[in-house]
């Protein structure tokens, strides 16, 4: 497989502008040419090595973050949007990765406008009034607003990150609810158990707190140092928003959670200590979820945040997805991009778990760029604790880059170098490239179909 080659004009002048240097000092301390550093700013050559360990040792860039930077995940996303019937034909690749490294504003107002088309569409198919709905204009969804400000976070906010560790740090051998009745009380707020009907898991009147009893300890855990969050971190919390620049108000508060939600897993588990136990345990989720009195949903997602700059986990990617096959949480700090337009790929054991309870799936993927992963899925089902109770049913996908396998426990026994154990798998098979999948649901919709009339196959047409 060729190596990849990184374009990061915009890094190199963010870089320059933050050390303040004219071209031709930032050139020589590079040790390049100025008409070959101008090159490079202008995304016209990749980035050589030599210019990469430069970087990493003159002005403390992390590599890493140049490497999987935004630009890879906005081409995948306009590929799939340039996918749609609307558009005559794509650009090459190499044109949406040009725009994406050199005017990245301009594709996420591109995305945007296609997102909101989709959404006024889906409403006009959704209404049989439509034409009288008042003439509202479609905008994007909150929700999708706010994924994509965690998306191209890489899934990690430092300072809530931080914040998090340091209140765990405050709080020395203790488990993850007793940190959390530790600083409710600081706060004058009160918790007690009991039994609650439904599905809450804390009620609060004033400054008095009810824990449901019936609900898992990793659960009231989260639960409260959620509240906690808002209660004692209202600030930082507001002053992480103001730098998002919400459209809306809604996908404010929305993001206001989710950046609640973010502390209480980064208090749970925190950074430092978690990411040496994840390598000493070589990732094992059932072991960190007993060592951080954590559920598997919440270790998993955790693994997926531990990007933090000189001290970086492995990347993973993980999704968590319903019966129906949606995707109800994303994050990918990998190659593997995830549909935002229609159904993901079915070939994804993610969607198996559901036929396993309480088993681990492993998978040897390849996506059709080359690249080869190893994907984990579990149920990760929500019982209510009562027989007539509703049960929320889940499962999780965690995956690497196969270069990282051998850190996980799970690729013991997996021959890692066999190339017929990988399985060819997609992103969305609207984008799809391969002919040949037998699982396929719809057409690629940048390519010419044709419906044979001598022979019959799997599908009832075949892709020019």
């Amino acid at each position: 497989m060729a190596t990849q080659k990184i374009y990061a004009g915009v890094a190199l002048r963010d870089t320059r502008g933050r050390a303040g240097l004219t071209q031709r000092a930032f050139a020589d301390r590079l040790g390049v040419s100025l008409p070959y550093l101008s090159q490079m700013e202008n995304n016209h050559r990749p980035v050589s090595a030599g210019v990469l360990l430069r970087l990493a040792s003159e002005f403390a860039v992390d590599l890493g973050a140049i490497a999987m930077g935004d630009a890879e995940r906005m081409v995948m996303d306009m590929t799939e949007a340039l996918a749609d019937p609307i558009f005559d034909a794509p650009p090459p690749r190499a044109d949406l990765r040009l725009a994406a490294t050199n005017a990245p504003a301009l594709v996420r107002a591109f995305l945007d406008l296609y997102r909101a088309h989709r959404d006024g569409q889906e409403r006009l198919a959704a209404l049989d009034e439509a034409l009288g709905a008042g003439g509202q204009n479609a905008t994007s969804s909150p929700w999708e607003e706010v994924r994509d400000f965690f998306h191209y976070c890489d899934n990690y906010i430092d300072a809530v990150d931080r914040a998090a560790e340091h209140f765990a740090r405050s709080h020395p051998d203790t488990t993850p609810l007793q940190r959390a009745f530790a600083g409710l009380s600081r706060r004058g707020l009160t918790v007690q158990m009991a039994e609650m009907g439904g599905a809450a898991v804390y009620l609060r009147d004033a400054n008095r707190i009810t824990l449901n009893a019936a609900a898992g300890q990793a659960t009231q855990a989260f639960q409260l140092l959620h509240l906690l969050a808002l209660e004692a971190h209202g600030d930082l919390l507001d002053a992480t928003l103001e730098l998002a620049r919400f459209r809306s108000n809604s996908a404010r508060d929305i993001a206001r959670l989710g950046l609640a939600n973010y502390f209480a897993g980064a208090a749970m588990m925190p950074y430092g200590p978690f990411l040496r136990a994840a390598r000493t345990e070589r990732h094992d989720l059932e072991r960190l979820a007993h060592l951080f009195h954590a559920s598997l949903e919440q270790v998993a997602h955790r693994l997926s945040t531990l990007q933090r700059g000189g001290d970086r986990g492995v990347p993973f990617f993980f999704v968590r997805v319903d019966q129906a096959g949606t995707i109800t949480k994303r994050h990918s700090a990998t190659r593997m991009q995830f549909a935002r337009f229609g159904g993901a790929c079915p070939l994804w054991n993610v969607h198996q778990a559901f036929e396993t309870p309480g088993r681990f799936l492993r998978q040897l993927a390849e996506t059709p760029d080359g690249m080869r992963y190893l994907l984990l899925a579990r149920d990760v089902s929500k019982h209510a604790g009562a027989f007539n109770a509703p049960v929320r049913r889940f499962a999780i996908g965690l995956g690497c880059e196969i270069s990282h396998a051998r850190d996980l426990v799970y690729a013991d026994g997996l021959d890692l170098g066999n190339p017929n154990l990988f399985e060819p798998i997609g992103v969305s098979c609207r984008i799809c490239p391969r002919t040949t999948c037998h699982q396929r649901s719809v057409p690629p919709m940048d390519r010419h179909i044709r419906i044979p009339a001598d022979r019959s196959g799997p599908l009832p047409y075949e892709i020019a």
